[in-house]
């Protein structure tokens, strides 16, 4: 069931919202417990009930583990609580291995080795990395002494809330579970509701109006690259600044929208997305992009590969920064593609820390520029199919199959710059290239620019009323212009609904797209 269908939005959200509230009431709180898994994992088998005892396993197994671990005393002459836990890391990465990573290493064996082992065939399980990443920092902080958990059904909850399942953010227990216990997340709050529907009418607005309005550029570009390598300049730059849009709306979108659907449940989640693509370096952009698993790579996999070091050097750091973004790049996907991506970022992080050491300043434009282009750029590799593909790409950026324009841009160039004679002895064309949508297409990406860039983002403007996780409001810069600070308003509710109108209104015209971060 996707954020962005009318059965979610008009059937399952309000009925699960009446009746977790009404159990809640009546202090029937362990049967609105129940309730909010079950609603929870029939929003996950809405998607393919042939995976609900996955996840089924998962939570039972991950639970049984740490309660072992909690109870450690009972097993001391026979399992160590270090045991137990690396029963649980085996568990958990052997099941996202055997179903997201089996048939990608028996295809690479195939090609290595020349043999002919049978693929296995096997359809990634909606949600397995978001679930397994949470199951895993539970374990480690139970490990730690730093999580506990007594109550199956608490830690279920936990698990599956169905705003964050599908595709984060990645939650931890000590963030999440004492807001549940609360007294006031079981009555309804109407402050909350508003706030929450807010939130999830700009989410619903940037997926079905921005990101898949301008998917319809980006997608015909990237489907030729695949099969041909004539795609000219302006077709390949546009095609690539559609897709870093697409994916930048895209992500932002579902991550407002869940946001949103868990304030309605009084449920603060952390804050996922703060403005990306507003950086000034590497650095900073994964401190704003994809906070929570940025969060968890460093916390689960570099610092623990840095403890391992005696004596750590900053050289040393530095090539633990590229294998653990080697690790993330890998995460997003069975594909050397998404390999390749997190290499160039790990690189791209190593080149910005190097560069941070030699203390020489840059002005914040070209910053912003050089970082932009950077994103925009190894972004081909995480949309693109094949090699053949990204290179296809970026050789028509790069020019190397010609720049053309249409043809009716030539009397412009002649009888108003006089220059158009001269471009066609340079050679340029002027025909009708089929993938460059003309100023239509230009206009369109510069508004998404500007809105990327210039606008405050949805957590600026609701920040008076935190939303999101407290512990994250450092992350969030405030906005100067009062006019722009959600208020509970006549003009408010105005325009809120009006969004939220529009976009069902293209939802009706165009229907449902799938999120982007589902596939990882």
């Amino acid at each position: 069931m996707l954020f962005n269908s009318y059965e979610f939005i008009f059937v399952f959200l309000p009925i699960s919202l009446f009746i977790y509230f009404y159990l809640n009431h009546k202090r029937l709180t362990n049967l609105s417990k129940i309730w909010l898994v079950f609603a929870s994992l029939f929003f996950y088998s809405w998607w393919n009930i042939t995976y609900l005892p996955l996840i089924l396993t998962s939570v039972l197994f991950n639970y049984a583990i740490a309660n072992a671990m909690a109870n450690n005393d009972k097993f001391k002459n026979t399992i160590s609580k270090k045991t137990l836990f690396q029963i649980g890391l085996i568990f958990n990465i052997g099941l996202l291995a055997y179903f997201k990573y089996a048939d990608f290493f028996i295809s690479n064996t195939n090609s290595l080795i020349n043999t002919n082992i049978a693929l296995l065939g096997l359809a990634l399980p909606l949600a397995i990395s978001f679930f397994t990443l949470q199951q895993i920092a539970f374990l480690s902080d139970s490990y730690e002494g730093l999580a506990k958990e007594k109550n199956f059904l608490d830690y279920a909850v936990f698990v599956t809330f169905f705003p964050q399942l599908i595709t984060g953010p990645i939650v931890y227990h000590k963030e999440m579970m004492p807001q549940f216990a609360s007294i006031r997340s079981k009555i309804i709050n109407y402050k909350n509701i508003a706030i929450g529907f807010t939130i999830f009418s700009f989410g619903l607005f940037k997926k079905v109006v921005l990101a898949d309005g301008v998917a319809a550029y980006a997608t015909p570009v990237f489907n030729e690259a695949e099969t041909s390598n004539m795609l000219s300049l302006f077709e390949a730059w546009g095609g690539s600044l559609a897709y870093t849009f697409q994916l930048y709306f895209d992500f932002s979108g579902y991550t407002d929208m869940a946001i949103g659907a868990a304030l309605l449940f009084n449920i603060r989640l952390p804050i996922n997305f703060n403005s990306p693509l507003k950086s000034y370096g590497i650095i900073e952009f994964w401190q704003r992009w994809h906070i929570t698993l940025s969060h968890f790579i460093t916390a689960y996999i570099y610092t623990p590969i840095v403890r391992s070091f005696n004596q750590l050097t900053f050289h040393k750091a530095m090539f633990v920064t590229l294998i653990t973004f080697f690790i993330a790049g890998l995460w997003h996907g069975a594909s050397w593609m998404f390999v390749i991506f997190g290499t160039l970022h790990g690189l791209g992080l190593v080149i910005n820390q190097y560069w941070r050491k030699t203390k020489i300043k840059i002005n914040k434009p070209l910053a912003w520029f050089i970082t932009f282009n950077f994103v925009n750029i190894t972004l081909i590799f995480f949309r693109a199919e094949s090699i053949d593909g990204a290179e296809n790409i970026l050789s028509g950026m790069a020019g190397l199959q010609g720049i053309v324009l249409p043809e009716t841009y030539l009397p412009y160039f002649n009888n108003i710059l006089n220059i158009g004679d001269y471009l066609v002895t340079i050679g340029w064309q002027f025909e009708n290239p089929e993938f460059f949508y003309g100023m239509k297409g230009v206009v369109f990406l510069t508004i998404l620019l500007l809105i990327a860039i210039m606008m405050p983002n949805v957590q600026q403007i609701m920040n008076h009323y935190h939303p999101t996780l407290e512990s994250y409001h450092g992350e969030i810069k405030d906005i100067n212009f009062r006019w722009l600070k959600w208020r509970p308003t006549l003009t408010w509710a105005i325009f809120t609904t009006s969004i939220f109108i529009a976009s069902i209104f293209i939802l009706s015209i165009f229907g449902k797209a799938e999120f982007l971060y589902f596939k990882f």
